[in-house]
């Protein structure tokens, strides 16, 4: 279990001023217009050739199912594997078994920062992943498996790499553990790391930098900004604490202290082959009743990758999901409702999520009372009750097509100030605060705080 930590994170007590600076800045930065991007974007797509075919799994190069096992495993021994899993989380909770991803390495997702004419700027690549829909999307400056940098690939070296690791890397604003999808995969963590140069940064035409203010314009786009690029963001120390939370920073940690500590999780990896409930052909690893996700295969290339061509596995939703934090005044201070949400692969089984986290259509065929708390609240939002709502990507490294439509929708006393079992009053900045240390917030958590860290949407 991870110790106890203080709520407000020690940092440079001058950075939350300088980020607030940035993201006054939305309409353009030292080297481009925000108005400007969209074209930018297009014409680094244009410069590349991109191309994601579906194969079948047993036309997947350099990876097979392992004898004895089935996990599907590349023959390096590197990069990631397909494993199976299984659940019961307590005693009074039903069990399953899934296929999950595990992935033993500690990437690193790090975005590099320089002042321009006295306003932090943020150096941003257009980076292609197989699993985005739209292909090219920002990404951090490198974003990179520990097998990546160290070249197990064989390819090309990560740029920018040496502002991160080494002895010449450049002056550390952030650096903490942060979880992935926890529903696929398997205790996977990487470094969410925020650099500001020290010196000169040789530019590169994939690449540009952004304001915090112009990233926040860029995050009320639909899958422009990806998910590692949101995450860093969301670990960086923008808010104060506001006076008159609802609960003081101790309280909020004990409640989910208790909440922890009430689970009995027994989780276990087991073989992928033969797992109760999962089917395999020749296009994929699926469930019975097709719910989920599946285990799928593409054939990918990509030339402004460290490698030219490959294949992978992939996980495949069957749907979009739905993320909302519901959000309530009280006592004139935004509040957000946060649930304490157990998902097989966290370390600690327990992260604090938004307040709803599905497909819908996973849950669609079950009456209203076993469906996921306050997901119909969402779902039935009228217009002027969504401060926000936008179409993002989840991880596109390992992930295809997988998107979600994320929201804060306002409430008022449909929902009580003492909230049922499982969900609390949080404000943002308590979250930002426990965003600066890992294990806290999931990742999904992490994306709408970055919506307002970069100011894509604004709750006072």
């Amino acid at each position: 279990m991870t110790a106890a930590v203080a709520l407000r994170p020690r940092v440079d007590g001058t950075l939350p001023e300088r980020l607030r600076r940035s993201a006054a800045q939305t309409a353009a930065g030292h080297t481009m217009r925000t108005a400007d991007f969209p074209a930018w974007l297009a014409g680094r797509a244009r410069a590349h050739r991109f191309r994601v075919d579906r194969i079948a799994l047993d036309d997947l190069d350099g990876w097979s199912f392992a004898p004895g096992t089935g996990n599907l495993v590349h023959r390096t021994g590197r990069f990631f594997s397909v494993e199976g899993l299984s659940v019961r989380l307590g005693e009074d909770t039903g069990g399953w078994q899934q296929p999950i991803i595990r992935q033993p390495e500690v990437g690193i997702l790090g975005i590099l920062a320089k002042e321009f004419d006295g306003v932090l700027h943020f150096l941003l690549q257009a980076k292609m992943e197989p699993g985005n829909r739209n292909l090219l999307q920002l990404s951090p400056t490198v974003q990179a498996t520990f097998s990546n940098y160290t070249g197990v690939h064989r390819g090309a070296g990560v740029r920018y790499l040496e502002h991160f690791a080494g002895p010449d890397r450049g002056r550390v604003l952030t650096d903490v553990l942060q979880s992935e999808h926890g529903a696929w995969f398997y205790r996977k963590f990487n470094r969410n790391m925020l650099v500001e140069a020290t010196g000169e940064v040789a530019p590169h035409e994939d690449f540009c930098w952004l304001t915090l203010g112009q990233i926040g314009e860029l995050l009320r786009a639909d899958n422009v900004v990806n998910m590692d690029s949101r995450t860093v963001i969301a670990c960086l120390p923008v808010a104060g604490p506001e006076p008159g939370a609802l609960n003081s920073d101790a309280e909020l940690q004990s409640w989910f202290t208790v909440e922890r500590s009430r689970w009995s999780p027994v989780i276990e990896r087991r073989p992928l082959s033969g797992l109760a409930g999962w089917d395999r052909d020749r296009d994929s690893i699926r469930r019975a009743d097709d719910r989920f996700f599946r285990v799928v295969a593409v054939a990918v290339e990509a030339s402004s990758r460290e490698v030219a061509g490959w294949t992978q596995p992939l996980i495949e939703p069957t749907g979009t999901g739905v993320t909302a934090f519901l959000v309530r005044e009280i006592g004139g201070v935004p509040h957000l409702l946060v649930q304490a949400k157990a998902e097989a692969g966290f370390l600690d089984t327990v992260e604090l999520a938004p307040t709803v986290q599905c497909d819908p259509a996973n849950w669609a065929h079950l009456p209203a009372g076993q469906r996921p708390a306050f997901l119909d609240l969402v779902l039935a939002a009228p217009p002027e009750r969504i401060r926000y709502q936008t179409l993002h990507s989840e991880e596109g490294g390992r992930f295809l097509h997988a998107e979600s439509r994320y929201l804060f929708v306002d409430v008022a006393d449909e929902v009580p100030m003492r909230p049922p079992a499982g969900f609390q009053w949080a404000t943002p900045g308590q979250l930002g605060a426990l965003a600066g240390h890992g294990h806290y917030l999931n990742v999904q958590a992490r994306t709408l705080l970055s919506i307002l860290n970069a100011g894509a949407a604004r709750l006072g």
